[in-house]
């Protein structure tokens, strides 16, 4: 009797190790052969893949180089990713749909770029990634305007391109449209994050009062009574530039600091004082 038990036991095991085996199978030819469809619904946005057209003219308009970390948010089936993968460039897709997390990595593989192409099962309001130099995305604006905190306190110089969608009133550094094989969702837009210089700084034996919105600036250069508004003012990530008077001064920003030329070729430097 207690040899029949140990069989039954046995037997009752044996079968339901096969069934686990079948259906850990079953789940893995499912996962093999995901196909996703244009439009089905994601957490936040319906899936629609970006023509490689627009792909290879957005890394082109971030001036991509192989020292390049790029971030993909909404990575999709990875192509953003493995494209910046095979320019040399250590690239990071993060996604929320681990059926397209799978199938972008299956891609990377396929590619031969899977050691410089990663995917990452994740909610990209959750996740950090600080560490880019390239932002890519494409999603609706109300959701880049969500990132549109975060993305500003990335490091001065990272560049944005969006596929499509704004910022906002964060105006593009640049934008561009893609004509030959690419029939929708064309344009593409950059941003590059500036540097924080709202404030009043010491320029010599002058003040430099700057207003800032976003990479635009307004402002004066103060000499005692005399107060010249400055005029033709932005930043490009670290670089600023602006005019006083009939003087043009361009420079570098390193925190509290900034240094540069003037058109003459003179050189200035200012440090913050007040914010």
């Amino acid at each position: 009797m207690q040899t029949l038990q140990k069989s039954l036991v046995s037997a009752v095991l044996c079968a339901m190790a096969w069934h686990a085996s079948v259906a850990a199978q079953t789940t893995a030819d499912k996962a093999s052969t995901y196909e996703p469809t244009v439009g089905q619904s994601g957490k936040d946005v319906v899936w629609v893949p970006t023509p490689q057209a627009l792909v290879d003219r957005m890394l082109e308009m971030a001036e991509l180089t192989p020292k390049d970390r790029l971030v993909d948010l909404g990575s999709g089936d990875g192509r953003t990713v493995i494209t910046a993968a095979k320019r040399g460039a250590t690239a990071r897709g993060i996604e929320f749909n681990p059926d397209m997390v799978a199938l972008a990595q299956r891609a990377a593989k396929a590619e031969g770029v899977a050691d410089k192409a990663t995917f990452e099962q994740a909610d990209i309001f959750k996740s950090d990634f600080s560490e880019a130099t390239v932002l890519t995305l494409f999603l609706l604006p109300s959701l880049n305007e969500r990132l549109r905190p975060i993305i500003l306190e990335m490091k001065p110089g990272t560049r944005v391109v969006s596929n499509s969608f704004t910022m906002g009133d964060w105006q593009p550094d640049e934008s561009a449209q893609v004509s030959e094989n690419c029939t929708a969702y064309c344009n593409a837009h950059k941003w590059i994050v500036p540097a924080k210089v709202a404030g009043t700084w010491k320029l010599g034996d002058k003040e430099l009062v700057l207003e800032q919105t976003y990479q635009m600036l307004n402002g004066s250069l103060r000499d005692g009574d005399n107060v010249t508004p400055i005029t033709d003012a932005r930043l490009e990530g670290e670089t600023i530039q602006f005019t006083a008077g009939d003087q043009q001064y361009t420079g570098r920003v390193s925190g509290k600091r900034m240094s540069g030329n003037t058109q003459d070729n003179a050189p200035w430097q200012a440090s913050l004082s007040t914010l």
